[in-house]
């Protein structure tokens, strides 16, 4: 498709975004979910690096502009509800949580509580000096 036709493709929700998964291209782990609108995504498409749509912030966000823990996107693909975007990345420096760890999916339901399963390797404090 030329120009931003691709984009148009993309079944975008009525506050204009889409849910953006993303995987480690390396070996499938899903490491965050985030949103992207319309210029997230053509951001990402042409910088190589995942750019979101912070909903609380109410802007662009370049995933590591504060932490340094870019994701430099290998593979763009659209699910066949053409609704859900899935990014194929390498996650700079290992981490892609704000809160340290290597996934933002790091409790796991056992026996009806949620236990941490992942240890933080980064202290957020360190991460986010301000």
């Amino acid at each position: 498709m030329s120009g931003e036709a691709w984009l148009n493709k993309v079944n975008w929700s009525a506050d204009g975004l889409v849910p953006a998964i993303a995987q480690d291209a390396e070996n499938g782990d899903i490491l965050m979910v985030a949103w992207m609108n319309r210029e997230a995504l053509k951001q990402t498409v042409e910088s190589g690096e995942a750019v979101y749509w912070s909903r609380s912030r109410k802007k662009l966000w370049h995933k590591g502009e504060e932490s340094g823990h870019t994701q430099k996107v290998k593979e763009v693909r659209l699910d066949c509800d053409e609704d859900v975007v899935l990014l194929k990345i390498e996650q700079v420096g290992g981490i892609a949580c704000h809160t340290g760890r290597r996934s933002c999916f790091f409790q796991r339901l056992e026996h009806g509580k949620w236990e941490t399963v992942e240890p933080v390797l980064k202290d957020p404090h360190e991460i986010y000096q301000k």
